[in-house]
């Protein structure tokens, strides 16, 4: 089987395929590592499937355990058909990353459908954030998480010098638009994708229609069709820029065709395009950190619709569904029925949670449904 990772530019799947190759070395010491880095100028040469083929040349030992990794393959025009013919002849292991959704969707699923394995890396958890930065789990910390987000380099930063965070995760996103966006998908517009993402930062977490991005198109006057700039947020997502995540009928049990939400892959790349602890973000932040933080645990999430309500996400995992609101701070008893009151409407007898910033309902549970803090939350393996 063929193992690709992927994921957004700078997560770690470098890093990755080199501890890889150190562990093979270690459990392996006659193996033959063949290890290919497209970043690197060394390996500039290797443009094409033919120019891939050429390189293996005399490089794969027989009667040798053979290890084939690739660093960013999708900058091989037509990889997956070298790939396709080294997998049928079994001979050797292949390991590659990939920084664009596309290269799963269409290169690799079209010629290897069944024989390969996809392993998606995202930006640290908050817990990983903890260790990588040697903090304790406390207000300050997560509130450093979710400004600055899970970016792995950010250790080699520092968390103190605000301006050269940004500065850093500013520089990662022009080389995912220019790489991953414009040279990839084509898309030769950069203002207008950088408008829609600067309004898909602003609108995290909100329904987002083919009407809605109308009348955004209108009041910025921009002459683009809504179906276009679609197609500009699903390049967007093929760069792990973005997720856009269904809505599900709950009493219906099926998913609906339109008006999608969308995430941010980090929390520190949607707040330096919507701008940093700017006022009113937080329940976007806060929201946009529940919906990470069930997908690090691997989670198939959607947004949950009930009968003139809706239910932030739905999670599924092994047969088991459970529902999540999220709210800032419940401070009313207003907040406490439209939090409570939604889960309420669901009758069944998964388990259900309010996930919010309120210290003193720590250990609250209201009508069978529990309440938690974010950093409960976030710091939670198993619900």
């Amino acid at each position: 089987m063929i193992i690709a990772l992927t994921g957004q530019r700078r997560v770690g799947k470098s890093y990755i395929l080199r501890q890889l190759a150190t562990v093979i070395e270690t459990d392996n010491p006659k193996a033959n590592i063949i290890y290919i880095n497209k970043e690197k100028t060394k390996y500039s040469d290797i443009r094409t499937a033919e120019d891939l083929s050429q390189y293996l040349e005399g490089k794969l030992v027989e009667g040798k355990d053979n290890y084939l990794l690739i660093d960013e393959v999708q900058d091989i025009d037509g990889f997956e058909n070298t790939l396709r013919s080294l997998n049928a002849d079994e001979e050797c292991q292949i390991v590659v990353t990939g920084s664009n959704a596309k290269m799963l969707s269409s290169e690799l699923s079209t010629y290897l459908g069944g024989r390969y394995i996809a392993v998606h890396i995202q930006s640290l958890s908050y817990r990983e954030f903890l260790t990588f930065h040697n903090l304790d789990d406390s207000d300050n910390s997560l509130q450093k998480y979710l400004g600055f987000g899970g970016l792995p380099h950010l250790y080699r930063l520092g968390l103190e010098n605000e301006d050269m965070i940004l500065e850093y995760i500013q520089n990662i996103y022009n080389t995912i638009v220019l790489k991953d966006v414009v040279q990839r998908e084509g898309l030769r517009n950069v203002t207008l994708f950088e408008n829609l993402m600067s309004y898909i930062s602003d609108n995290t977490g909100q329904l987002v229609s083919a009407t809605s991005l109308s009348k955004y198109l209108k009041s910025q006057r921009i002459e683009l069709t809504p179906l276009s700039a679609i197609n500009y947020l699903k390049a967007a997502s093929n760069a792990y820029i973005i997720n856009k995540v269904p809505r599900y009928d709950i009493h219906g049990k099926r998913l609906l065709e339109t008006n999608d939400k969308y995430y941010f892959e980090d929390l520190g790349l949607r707040n330096m395009l919507a701008g940093l602890n700017r006022t009113g973000d937080i329940e976007k932040v806060i929201e946009n950190s529940v919906y990470l933080h069930l997908k690090n645990l691997g989670y198939r999430i959607s947004i949950g619709t009930v009968p003139n309500g809706e239910i932030d996400f739905v999670a599924e995992r092994g047969g088991v569904t459970i529902y999540l609101q999220v709210a800032y701070l419940i401070v009313d008893d207003k907040t406490i029925e439209r939090e409570f009151g939604n889960l309420l409407k669901i009758r069944d007898n998964y388990p259900k949670y309010v996930i919010s910033m309120n210290q003193m309902m720590h250990s609250q549970n209201y009508e069978g449904i529990k309440h938690l803090t974010l950093r409960q939350f976030l710091m939670s393996e198993n619900l």
